[in-house]
């Protein structure tokens, strides 16, 4: 794995971070549905996260990350197709998936930091 992949799995990470505290380290999906600042801001780490995601897969095509695609995808409705986009689809991504992708982002961060690649 290329060292300088580090940074956009440290972009991922630090976003994840995020939206962790753009919810306030709480999972509540009425508060989130009503505050339209912590959505514009969510949206915004989601999109980040999605690019990220994008220029990893570029340099390291089968990465470990279990949802890549899906995460870039992600990305592109947010973008791309941001009408269709909803606070249901936001929360889910939030509670099923960003758990899942911190570890792993985090286990490739560990594995680069000790100098071995997957």
């Amino acid at each position: 794995m290329q060292r300088d992949i580090r940074k956009y799995l440290m972009d991922i990470a630090i976003q994840i971070n995020h939206v962790d505290s753009f919810l306030q380290h709480a999972r509540d999906f009425a508060s989130y549905d009503t505050d339209l600042i912590v959505q514009y801001a969510v949206e915004r780490a989601l999109g980040i996260i999605g690019e990220a995601a994008n220029q990893v897969r570029k340099m390291e095509p089968k990465i470990a990350i279990s949802s890549l695609q899906q995460i870039i995808s992600l990305r592109n409705l947010l973008i791309h197709a941001y009408d269709g986009v909803n606070n249901t689809i936001i929360w889910s991504v939030i509670i099923n998936h960003l758990p899942t992708l911190e570890v792993e982002v985090n286990e490739l961060l560990n594995q680069l930091d000790s100098g071995h690649s997957r």
